[in-house]
Formats: structure tokens, sequence, C-alpha cells
């Protein structure tokens, strides 16, 4: 199929777009390049430079590329960025994804599927976290992301929309062969700066928060593999065939794994201390987030490659080693 990829040139798109390819189909990327990188972008794939959010321009891609999917990556991520400046998170992920669907809608491409997050869960009442637990954010990123969720929604019932919403939990590592991998800028993910650590590029490592009711005092996240994340969202593809199909899938390993596991991992697979200095609690961070994943296994046969944080930190650090500026490096 022609799938456009919105946010191709981003961290998790990128992985997609290789994805894609290996399975037969052909990606098509729309990326403004306010944080993707042209050097990620696959060899050989059709490339459009613009904003999701220009209706005009997203509607000549459609039907340029006779479109039949669209993937949407395009949004802002960092939580705490969002604490303090949700109207950027709002126009962004919320206004200008709207545009991208009245687009989509206008040019009769009726196929969609949203990257969402755990997120939309804010603290969960129990774990791991299912996909009919009630959706409380407890910051405008999450909120942002279950806004589009209710559209989403709406347009199922109104237009005929199909519609997959994955919710991610904490996507990690890099491609396997290391050719692509993660780089932002600001980078706030926690293994990416754990080897800048761990290597000299910075340092120290800030841990935020030490007095969690977890087992070590740290946050408990469930890390997945980028390239797994990547392989849920093409297997999804045969069930959005029926129109207003609502499609919804929590996607992690289902295994919490701490900041100072992290942490220990990172050490372990470079073989270098990473210094760390405690911090308070950053505003907006819930004690533990984990995954039911067994939804996305049942109707999409959908099993990870990457089971544990050391097979997922093994892979980031292949890229990180081998580039170590990131996309710069090219």
């Amino acid at each position: 199929m022609n799938v456009l990829v919105v946010g191709g040139a981003g961290y998790i798109g990128s992985h997609c777009v290789r994805q894609l390819l290996a399975a037969g189909h052909r990606p098509v990327v729309l990326d403004n390049f306010v944080y993707g990188h042209r050097g990620a972008i696959a060899p050989g794939v059709t490339l459009h430079e613009g904003n999701l959010g220009d209706e005009a321009f997203v509607g000549r891609v459609l039907r340029e590329e006779k479109i039949e999917v669209v993937m949407h990556f395009a949004a802002y991520c960092y939580v705490g960025e969002s604490v303090t400046d949700p109207m950027k998170y709002y126009f962004n992920n919320v206004v200008a994804t709207l545009h991208l669907l009245n687009a989509m809608l206008a040019a009769g491409v009726k196929k969609f599927v949203f990257s969402s997050t755990c997120a939309t869960f804010g603290v969960p009442a129990t774990l791991p976290i299912h996909e009919i637990l009630p959706q409380a954010p407890i910051n405008p990123y999450g909120q942002t992301k279950l806004d589009i969720e209710h559209a989403l929604k709406a347009l199922a019932t109104a237009h005929g929309l199909s519609f997959a919403a994955f919710r991610y939990f904490n996507a990690a590592g890099a491609s396997e062969d290391g050719s692509i991998g993660e780089d932002h800028s600001p980078e706030t993910h926690l293994i990416p700066v754990a080897i800048d650590v761990a290597v000299g590029k910075r340092d120290h490592l800030a841990l935020f928060g030490t007095d969690y009711p977890t087992p070590d005092g740290t946050c408990l996240r469930d890390y997945v593999h980028v390239d797994d994340l990547s392989r849920a969202h093409i297997a999804v593809f045969d069930r959005l065939g029926t129109p207003g199909a609502q499609l919804f899938y929590n996607l992690g390993t289902g295994k919490p794994t701490s900041n100072r596991e992290v942490i220990r991992a990172v050490e372990k697979i470079v073989g270098k201390p990473v210094k760390v200095i405690e911090g308070p609690r950053r505003p907006g961070d819930p004690p533990a987030l984990f995954a039911d994943s067994a939804k996305a296994k049942a109707e999409l046969g959908w099993n990870v490659k990457y089971p544990d944080i050391e097979s997922i930190v093994a892979t980031a650090w292949k890229w990180h080693s081998q580039r170590p500026q990131g996309y710069a490096d090219r």
C-alpha cells in the first residue's frame, strides 16, 4: 500500500518507514524537520517537506501519491515542556492534527494509524494498564493525545474513518544494524542521556525522584523497542478495511523497569559508570506505568523481539557508538 508517514524523519517514524519497506509497502514521508533528520530517511523514499496543518499542501500530497493509509508520528512529546508551554502542544498535537484529518477526509483517505500514548491514562488505578482503564491525563501532552482519540471516534461515527490508536509506553532502542537511532535536541530520554554520561559527553545524569512508592524509589516504566512498535503499526492494516473501525491497543513489554535498573543496564552494556545526581520529582510523572498488551498479541499477532532492557540498550549503544554525534556525523 501507499502509506503517508507524517513525521517520517523522526525517531519512531523513520523506523516505521524501514519496517514498511521490509513488508513490501511504499512509504512516503511528510516532515517539517522541526525535530526530524534528513539522514533518518531511508534511501529512495519520497519526501514532501511541509506542515501537517497545511490542508492544501497535505491534500496535494495525498492525491499525487495516491495515499491509502496515513500514519501520524508528528506530535510534540516532551512531558515537562507540555506543562510549561501547553499552547505549543495544543496547536501542534490537536489543531494541526485536526487539519490533517480534515485534509484526509476531503481527499477520500479514510485509514489512519495514530501514535497515541500511555500518558492518556495518567496515574492508573491498577497495573498493568489495559485498554479499558479510565483515562485521566495528568499533563497537557497526555491530554492532547486523548483529545485526538476522542476526535477520531467522532469522525469514525460521522464519516466512516477507520483508525487504530496505539498507546505507546517508553519507546527505546535503535535499528538492529545501527543505521538509524535516537537523536533528539534537546535529548531528555533516559537511555541516550545515560549513554552520553557514560562516554563523557555529559557530566552527570539528573535522576528525578527517588522517593516514589516503588521497589528502589525511582519511577517504573515499560521500555519497548522502536522496531517492535513499528511492526504493530503495519500488522493493523488488515483490520482497517471495515469502514468506521475504532481500534485501540496498548504497546509495551509488560515488564516494569526502574530508572536505576536502566542506568545499571547502560553501565553494563557500555562498560563505564554513569554519574548520577539525585533530585526532586519532575511534575507530571506517575510512579509506575507498564502495559497489558494481550489485546495486540491476540488480535494482531504482535510479539516483541526485544523483551528486556539489556537487549534494548544494546541496540541503542550500537547506534550511539557508531554515531556519537547522531545524524550530524553523516
